[in-house]
């Protein structure tokens, strides 16, 4: 749970610095292992698999082109030895559309000597979500 508290508030101060372009990822870093992979459904705007720190970084970029507001109004956790699962309702605003939407996320989260290694968000309708950004996906591999 530490991982994860931690990770959420160096977000939270991370965003609070500039986010992607402007703050240093090096807020974030020591929550992630240096091959940590992180797993977003295809149809999003930023979706794909992401690898390692770089494209941690490169994720968080994509989602500040996405977004222009990710607001975490709620979230609760479960955590039973190296697996997580991080209930989340985000309300969002499209950078393109300026489309906003409120939505759950449900992300199964791997934790491998007390770092994050692996993600897999889990999206109740990501149809709707890619709609409300417009065109334009991001996607890396």
């Amino acid at each position: 749970m530490a991982v994860l508290t931690g990770m959420y508030a160096a977000e939270g101060e991370y965003l609070a610095a500039g986010g992607p372009g402007s703050a240093s990822f090096d807020l974030l870093a020591p929550f992630f292992a240096p091959d940590v992979v992180l797993h977003q459904a295809a149809g999003l705007p930023y979706g794909g698999t992401w690898h390692g720190h770089d494209g941690m970084e490169q994720f968080f970029l994509a989602m500040a082109r996405t977004w222009s507001a990710f607001d975490l109004l709620e979230q609760r956790f479960l955590a039973t030895g190296e697996t997580a699962v991080v209930h989340t309702r985000v309300h969002a605003r499209s950078r393109a559309t300026g489309n906003e939407l409120t939505f759950p996320i449900l992300q199964t989260i791997t934790i491998t000597d007390d770092r994050i290694s692996e993600v897999h968000p889990f999206y109740w309708d990501t149809a709707a979500i890619a709609a409300a950004c417009g065109p334009a996906p991001v996607h890396q591999t």
